[in-house]
């Protein structure tokens, strides 16, 4: 039986010893890879469209051009639909997180996060799931979020969704996962994780990071609710 190939891990960090480390903990891991590590986000992008990473592990604060804006040309071009965004920051409590799940970011991480963690996170990340703890994210949301005012990212509002898909995607921004989302609304877990495609699918969502972030700049969430 042949054996899966590696997930592909771009490191982004300004850090030396922070990359050093991160591709220690990364190569000690006998499904990843570190394919390409990037100082600036500049390099990130470019490396990016070069190295064809699974994910890119990316800081936030960096020079040249910001892991915010790095993510958001990485998620805009359609050569990388595939190239997953996992953001690294010092505090859950950053803002810039949210602008960073705003411009198409799977998720993120505090930079003092275990190590079994990092490889946990990469894993889910890299498989298509978000990271979205649910307390650190709603408090973030509701902190740093207006509604419903603000202005919409890329995708489109829930107002073509049907009443069950609404009550779904409320769901999904409050931290539920798709088990979850079932018990609750007495669904099975396979029928709920189709909600949750079709969802993604009528808002253009790239994945449930994004429908967390639709779900409150439409309102249909309201900041501090949760």
């Amino acid at each position: 039986m042949t054996a899966p190939m590696p997930i592909r891990v771009l490191l982004a960090d300004d850090q030396t010893l922070v990359r050093a480390s991160f591709a220690m903990l990364v190569a000690s891991a006998k499904d990843m890879e570190v394919v390409a590590e990037a100082a600036t986000g500049r390099q990130a992008v470019d490396l990016a469209r070069s190295a064809r990473p699974d994910l890119v592990l990316m800081d936030i604060r960096m020079p040249d051009l910001d892991g915010i804006e790095a993510t958001r040309l990485i998620a805009a071009d359609e050569d990388l639909a595939g190239v997953k965004v996992l953001v690294l920051t010092t505090y859950d409590t950053d803002e810039h997180i949210v602008d960073a799940l705003r411009a198409g970011a799977s998720g993120f991480l505090v930079k003092d996060i275990r190590p079994a963690e990092l490889l946990d996170a990469i894993r889910t990340v890299a498989a298509g799931d978000s990271l979205l703890s649910p307390g650190p994210t709603s408090r973030l949301i509701a902190r740093f979020l207006r509604a419903p005012d603000t202005p919409m990212s890329a995708t489109g509002g829930p107002d073509g969704l049907s009443e069950r898909e609404r009550q779904v995607l409320t769901l999904v921004a409050r931290g539920f996962n798709n088990t979850e989302i079932a018990e609750t609304l007495g669904l099975s877990p396979l029928t709920a994780k189709t909600h949750v495609s079709r969802i993604m699918g009528k808002l253009g969502a790239r994945d449930r990071a994004q429908l967390v972030i639709v779900a409150y700049e439409s309102g249909l969430v309201i900041p501090g609710a949760v």
